[in-house]
């Protein structure tokens, strides 16, 4: 079972679509026993950090959620993949969940590239991943973002270019974090949830 982890700050159905569509059995809860008995957790997120993160803390779910990330496979999206980290930047100062070392920033890409980064980007691999097995790098997957990772490069799987290094797909332990959204990249996308499914 895989729980997605309703906080009131997720992109909670294109998710659980994308899941159905692979056939992963999947459940939408902010319940503590059920995230405490899933197999495997997603934190999806959409909007700004602080306020994702006072959602969370609210919840009452913090606790629960970092114990758990210790446990089984864990994958955050977007700004869920933000909130594994340290620190945000992101209007003011504020602490995440600290599962991944590193910061969020405001991305400053070299050039004339607009922000935020909105559509569709290259991976290039840093590192192997279990969730990367089998997909070709240069595949592409879709973006929707101002703040990106700061975090050390052990860190990183895959990053993409967009007027510098981007880290796209981080991870540590049982921890993953994508910066683009899987559940609307297509094939590779799919293929990436698919593979998270089986770990």
């Amino acid at each position: 079972m895989i729980v997605i982890i309703d906080y009131g700050a997720g992109n909670l159905f294109s998710v659980q679509n994308a899941l159905n569509y692979l056939g992963l059995e999947n459940k939408i809860t902010s319940d503590k026993p059920d995230i405490i008995s899933a197999d495997r957790l997603i934190l999806p997120g959409v909007g700004a950090f602080g306020d994702a993160m006072d959602k969370l803390n609210k919840s009452g779910l913090v606790d629960t959620v970092k114990k758990e990330a210790l446990k089984k496979p864990f994958l955050g999206i977007c700004l869920g993949m933000q909130l594994l980290f340290e620190k945000s930047y992101e209007f003011g100062e504020f602490d995440g969940l600290g599962l991944i070392r590193g910061s969020v920033r405001l991305m400053k890409p070299e050039g004339d590239l607009a922000i935020p980064q909105m559509g569709w980007n290259a991976l290039e691999y840093n590192r192997e991943c279990s969730l990367l097995k089998g997909i070709d790098e240069g595949q592409y997957v879709y973006f929707v973002h101002s703040y990106a990772a700061d975090c050390s490069e052990d860190d990183v799987y895959a990053y993409v270019d967009y007027g510098g290094k981007v880290p796209a797909l981080v991870g540590s332990g049982y921890v993953y974090g994508a910066q683009f959204h899987p559940e609307k990249s297509g094939e590779t996308g799919l293929e990436i949830l698919r593979r998270f499914g089986k770990l």
